[in-house]
């Protein structure tokens, strides 16, 4: 007989307004003890440090993560200029300082840069794997770790404020694998001085926004009770991105059974008229999400099949 499972069968995403001074790892933990689900996962980490969207799924809905991370991303920030830190932000030592404070003319000047696909190089204290072991990890052990650049996104970046002359406050839109560190240190550079950012929220992430967030506090007075839908997404809310077909029963079976759906039918056309081969859709039966396909040459072909 199999092991019956600890917690309770819960499928959805809890977006969660992870507070300052919790890991992610430690969020996802917090929501599942909450609510006593039996699986768990997060859409995307973030800095201890840093507040904000934590996407966390539940139960099936940790098929659909990826789906969630790859999703763009938006954050507020305060870079401080003047002192670097060796984390690049508040909870580093300071490495490098400098007198030299950007005027709000010369940060306007420098963003254009930073806009669109550029080259950046991760802070060492990150959870990037290297030969098998966190960076932060080797770091902390005391190893000289040299970390490779790679190509990120950034589509907007915005100064919001300036509170005085140490700090700027900006929004940034931007692309999967972005570090917001990292781009704080580099506009820091660019500008002819250091910097580390003092605050990073973020605001968005995937299709998720802040009006959708629930905090741990409001999360554990509501519980896990029947009828009460606020702070529990279903499933179908991380893929609102993803075109969508509707399934017969007869079709749903086959493949939820790992079988694929030929559509080949005069009546299948309108179903993949803005489909070509090689896309994801998500396939319904009624309102429900019941797999992630692909579709090719003229049939779809099960994923991830979601059971609930």
């Amino acid at each position: 007989m199999a092991k019956r499972k600890k917690g309770d069968p819960i499928h959805g995403w809890v977006v969660l307004d992870k507070p300052e001074g919790m890991g992610s790892t430690d969020a996802v933990s917090a929501v599942r003890r909450t609510l006593n689900a039996q699986k768990a996962g997060h859409g995307g980490t973030l800095d201890p440090f840093a507040t904000g969207l934590l996407p966390i799924a539940l139960g099936e809905a940790t098929k659909t993560v990826q789906y969630v991370m790859d999703g763009a991303k938006s954050y507020r920030f305060t870079l401080r200029f003047g002192v670097e830190t060796d984390t690049l932000d508040p909870e580093g030592e300071a490495i490098a300082t400098s007198e030299i404070r950007p005027d709000d003319a010369a940060i306007q000047a420098a963003i254009p840069g930073f806009l669109g696909e550029i080259e950046q190089i991760p802070p060492a204290y990150s959870a990037i794997k290297m030969d098998g072991k966190r960076a932060y990890d080797r770091v902390r052990a005391g190893e000289t770790v040299e970390m490779q650049p790679r190509r990120v996104r950034i589509d907007a970046l915005r100064l919001i404020g300036r509170p005085d002359a140490d700090h700027a406050i900006f929004d940034v839109d931007c692309g999967k694998g972005t570090y917001i560190r990292s781009l704080g240190r580099d506009l820091a550079k660019v500008l002819g001085t250091v910097g580390s950012l003092t605050a990073l929220r973020r605001t968005k992430v995937g299709p998720f926004a802040e009006n959708q967030a629930i905090s741990l506090d409001a999360l554990a007075q509501i519980g896990h009770k029947p009828g009460q839908s606020r702070g529990l997404l279903a499933i179908e809310a991380a893929l609102d991105g993803i075109p969508a077909m509707v399934l017969s029963e007869v079709e749903t079976v086959r493949l939820r059974n790992g079988q694929p759906v030929p559509l080949l039918r005069k009546v299948d056309l309108a179903r993949i008229a803005d489909l070509k081969d090689g896309d994801e859709v998500v396939a319904f039966c009624g309102e429900e999400a019941v797999a992630l396909a692909r579709y090719g040459k003229g049939e779809i072909r099960p994923v991830r099949v979601l059971n609930r």
